[in-house]
């Protein structure tokens, strides 16, 4: 049985999608928040496991991840202590009941030093999978595409890109990497411990993603470049909570200091193609095609 967290989120509702083509549903079991979710039904319709599990209680977790053989842990949307508290929670329960592989999804350039917190969580994840005693495999995912595309909203009214001085990102898309954990979680052991970077075949910086937007609309796009302070306090001054403002900073400032930079061919190889590019990402939300 393979049992994949966060079920019913954009990317691990992607990964089960994939792994049913690859394995049969009832060796597949998912551990969502609200079996009710018209995503959740679905997946029960095809035959899938479904049942209810929270990182923040444990007896659902031992209930959803019964029978294991592998526990895929889908990062949370938190940082900080009660991101690690979440992700440990579940450690325990994978290990508890007895799988034998943890897989987690970690970020390309995970590591205590890192400028971006989301990343010094997942080092500490990490951490926690190879104090665990268990066989893991940590999906180094290569940085969102969407994050670039949310970044672009402001900008596809005025033309204007105003963010902080940036660094060149391998901006990796949702599906390919919900494709590459499917084909993990089926080729059981196939990587041990952190993977290299799974990311698409090149980095951009926003200036790079200016001259698309304005390749792909025929408007032109201008990047400026905003200092961080008086940016943290327009978000601030906008209604954005002062550690989010602090968070999205430290995106910038780890893509200066290339922790987002490499761009790696082992996603292609688990494909078999070409990772989707951002010029692919950026025209349908530009353009709709």
């Amino acid at each position: 049985m393979i049992i994949v967290t966060g079920a019913t989120g954009k990317l691990g509702r992607q990964i089960v999608e994939h792994l049913l083509t690859r394995v049969p549903a009832d060796r597949i079991g998912v551990s969502v928040r609200d079996p009710e979710k018209p995503e959740a039904r679905a997946f029960a319709d095809q035959g899938v496991r479904v049942r209810r599990g929270s990182f923040t209680d444990a007896a659902s977790l031992a209930h959803a991840f019964e029978g294991a053989s592998q526990v895929l842990v889908v990062s949370v949307d938190k940082i900080g202590e009660e991101c690690v508290k979440q992700h440990r929670a579940a450690i325990e329960a994978a290990v508890t009941a007895g799988a034998r592989r943890i897989l987690y999804t970690s970020q390309m350039g995970a590591g205590e030093g890192s400028h971006f917190q989301s990343c010094r969580d997942h080092a500490a994840t990490e951490e926690i999978l190879r104090e665990s005693g268990v066989p893991y495999t940590s999906l180094r995912n290569g940085f969102y595409a969407a994050s670039a595309v949310l970044f672009l909203d402001r900008a596809v009214e005025s033309g204007q890109i105003v963010l902080p001085a940036d660094g060149p990102v391998a901006w990796t898309a949702h599906a390919d990497l919900a494709e590459a954990a499917a084909a993990i979680l089926a080729d059981e052991g196939r990587f041990e411990g952190p993977t290299p970077p799974l990311t698409a075949s090149r980095a951009f910086t926003f200036d790079d993603i200016a001259g698309i937007a304005t390749e792909l609309t025929g408007r032109t796009f201008t990047r400026t470049t905003a200092p961080d302070a008086p940016f943290r306090d327009q978000l601030v001054g906008n209604g954005v909570p002062a550690e989010s403002a602090d968070h999205l900073l430290g995106i910038f400032a780890a893509a200066r200091a290339g922790e987002f930079s490499a761009a790696d061919p082992t996603l292609a190889g688990l494909l078999g193609r070409e990772p989707i590019g951002l010029r692919e990402v950026l025209r349908e939300r530009l353009t709709g095609a």
